[in-house]
C-alpha cells in the first residue's frame, strides 16, 4: 500500500465530505487536527483509496466498508474519525466505482469482485498488522461484511447498520425504489446477464430508495448530486450480481465470529424486521441488536451517533476479553 501523493486525485478537492460535515457535532468533524491519511492500495490492477486512521496500540482493526449509497471518506466521518479518537485503527475502502477509486480501463465489476477484494484486503490488513480485523458495513456492506467472513473465515466480529439477503422477494421489494423495478428490472438484469447489454448503466437513485439514505433534507440533496456515492451508477452486470449473490456459508451454518446490528430507529429505508430475515437464521455465534435513538440509515443524528461508537467500543472490547481468556 503506498501513500497517496497526488492529493488532486483524493478527497482534498471534494466538497461533498464537507458539506456533510457541517451537520455533524463539531467535535465529530474532520480538519487540521484530525484527518485520515490517504493511501492506495493495488488490486487486480484496480487503484483502492484508503482513508486509514492509525493507533499503534490498537487491539484491532476495524476495515470500514460502505454501500451502493456512501463511500469510504463518509464513513471516515461517522465512524473511522470517532473509534479512532477513542484508541481504534480503522480503515475505510472506496470499492470499485465508488469514492476515489481508480478503476482499471474495461473492467467489468460485479458484486463479487466487492467480495473477493474485501477477503484479500483482510488478508492484507492481517498479514500487515499482525492484529484481528473487525468488519463494519453501513447498509448493503452489512451484507457485504457478512459475505466476505463467510468465505474468509479470519474475522474477529462484524458490525453491520443492516444486513440485507437481496435473494429474498420482501427485501428486493422493500428497498428498491419501486415493485416495477423490484420485479421487472430484477427479471430485466438477470435476462441480459452475459450479453453486452448488461453494461448498460442505471442512477442508483432510480433503482433503489435511494432518497431515504438520509433524514436530513439538505444532507439529501448534496449526497444525491455526488457521482462517487449516492449519486452513483451502476452497470446490470453489478445489479444482477448483487442481487442473486450466493453466499458462501448460509446463516444457518455461521460459525466465524460473533455479530452485532447497529440499527437506526429512524431508517426509513431498511427497517429491523429486514435484517432479522437474516439474524434471526444466526444461531452458532452471538448475535447483539444496538438500537440508534433518533438516527437515519446514514446516521447524522444524536444520540444514535454516540450510542453506535460506543457500541463498538464495547464489541471489540468484547472480543479482545474473549481472546485473552
Amino acid at each position: 500500500m503506498r501513500p497517496l501523493r497526488n492529493h488532486r486525485t483524493g478527497y482534498a478537492s471534494d466538497r461533498t465530505w464537507r458539506d456533510i460535515q457541517q451537520f455533524l457535532p463539531a467535535d465529530m468533524r474532520l480538519g487540521d487536527g484530525l484527518m485520515p491519511t490517504e493511501e492506495y492500495w493495488d488490486w487486480q490492477g484496480h487503484q483502492i483509496h484508503l482513508d486509514r486512521f492509525t493507533q499503534p496500540d490498537s487491539p484491532a482493526t476495524v476495515i470500514l466498508l460502505h454501500g451502493v449509497g456512501t463511500n469510504g471518506r463518509q464513513l471516515a466521518l461517522i465512524v473511522g474519525g470517532p473509534l479512532f479518537r477513542r484508541g481504534l485503527s480503522t480503515v475505510a475502502l472506496d470499492l470499485p466505482t465508488y469514492g476515489q477509486t481508480h478503476v482499471q480501463r474495461g473492467a467489468r465489476i460485479t458484486y463479487d469482485d466487492w467480495v473477493q477484494l474485501v477477503c484479500d484486503f483482510i488478508t492484507a490488513e492481517r498479514t500487515r498488522t499482525g492484529r484481528p480485523v473487525v468488519l463494519y458495513g453501513l447498509s448493503a456492506g452489512g451484507m457485504l461484511a457478512y459475505h466476505a467472513a463467510a468465505i474468509h473465515g479470519h474475522v474477529a466480529g462484524i458490525v453491520g447498520m443492516t444486513f440485507l439477503d437481496q435473494r429474498e422477494q420482501q427485501v428486493r421489494d422493500d428497498t428498491a425504489r419501486n415493485l416495477l423495478m423490484s420485479r421487472v428490472g430484477g427479471w430485466f438484469a438477470a435476462r441480459v446477464a452475459g450479453t453486452p447489454l448488461d453494461q448498460i448503466k442505471l442512477p442508483m437513485r432510480l433503482t433503489s430508495k435511494m432518497h431515504m439514505l438520509v433524514n436530513n433534507p439538505v444532507v439529501l440533496r448534496v449526497v444525491l448530486a455526488d457521482r462517487t456515492s449516492a449519486g452513483n451508477w451502476a452497470t446490470l452486470r453489478f445489479l444482477n450480481s448483487y442481487l442473486r449473490y450466493q453466499p458462501a456459508v448460509e446463516p444457518e451454518d455461521f460459525a466465524v465470529c460473533p455479530i452485532l446490528l447497529t440499527q437506526p430507529s429512524e431508517d426509513r429505508w431498511t427497517p429491523l424486521g429486514l435484517s432479522d430475515l437474516v439474524l434471526r437464521r444466526v444461531t452458532r455465534v452471538p448475535v447483539t441488536r444496538v438500537l440508534l435513538t433518533g438516527a437515519g440509515h446514514y446516521p447524522l443524528e444524536q444520540p444514535g451517533l454516540t450510542q453506535m461508537t460506543e457500541a463498538i467500543l464495547a464489541f471489540v472490547g468484547g472480543l479482545a476479553e474473549s481472546d485473552s481468556q
